[in-house]
């Protein structure tokens, strides 16, 4: 039974917890679309605080994170105090993404891809097998008509009679021949020498 009522009494305070912080966000959805319709000067002017980007560095930026100070407010605040405060402005560079990747600077203008959504490159592709199709046939044509006007001087020559076109024989494959080495010279032949010994064969008395 003890079980069931403590139950009970957390379930309670939990709705009671929920139902305070819907009241206070209502609150605060209702104060923010009141000052919507204000400037930021008409807000400052009725709250009594200076322009966020006058504070320096030692000046009090407590003052603009009161719930009477609109969100808008706090966050130009916030943006002044990291830059005036040394600790914040100074960063070491370990921080992950410090950057501004959403800098206008680094948009390229005018910037034109061949790249479709769902077809890739398939554009860009099809024009470089266009454009090779398009050298291959000027090639080809390009022969076509160096033939015919080999054949218009052949018969130019012949006195219009045909002239058979022999073309070109291809040239015979030539066998490598690995260059010839000059033999070493041989080397002297040993001469072969034989120790002699001779012995005193008088003795000494």
């Amino acid at each position: 039974m003890s079980d069931f009522w403590s139950r009970r009494r957390a379930a309670v305070s939990k709705e009671a917890a929920a139902e305070q912080q819907a009241q206070e966000a209502a609150l605060v959805a209702a104060r923010e679309a009141e000052v919507a319709e204000k400037s930021d000067d008409e807000l400052l002017e009725e709250l009594g605080l200076p322009e966020p980007e006058a504070l320096g560095e030692g000046d009090d930026f407590k003052q603009f994170l009161t719930e009477a100070v609109p969100s808008r407010l706090k966050t130009r605040a916030l943006r002044q105090l990291w830059k005036v405060n040394p600790v914040l402005a100074n960063i070491d560079g370990l921080v992950d993404y410090g950057e501004d990747f959403t800098d206008a600077a680094t948009v390229v203008e005018n910037l034109q891809s061949a790249y479709q959504v769902g077809k890739g490159m398939m554009a860009h592709v099809q024009e470089l097998a266009r454009q090779a199709e398009a050298k291959a046939a000027e090639v080809e044509a390009d022969s076509l008509e160096e033939e015919e006007v080999a054949l218009d001087l052949a018969d130019a020559d012949g006195d219009g009679e045909d002239v058979e076109v022999q073309p070109e024989p291809a040239p015979e494959p030539v066998a490598y021949v690995p260059p010839e080495f000059e033999p070493e010279p041989e080397a002297a032949p040993l001469v072969q020498r034989r120790m002699r010994f001779t012995f005193d064969t008088q003795r000494t008395g």
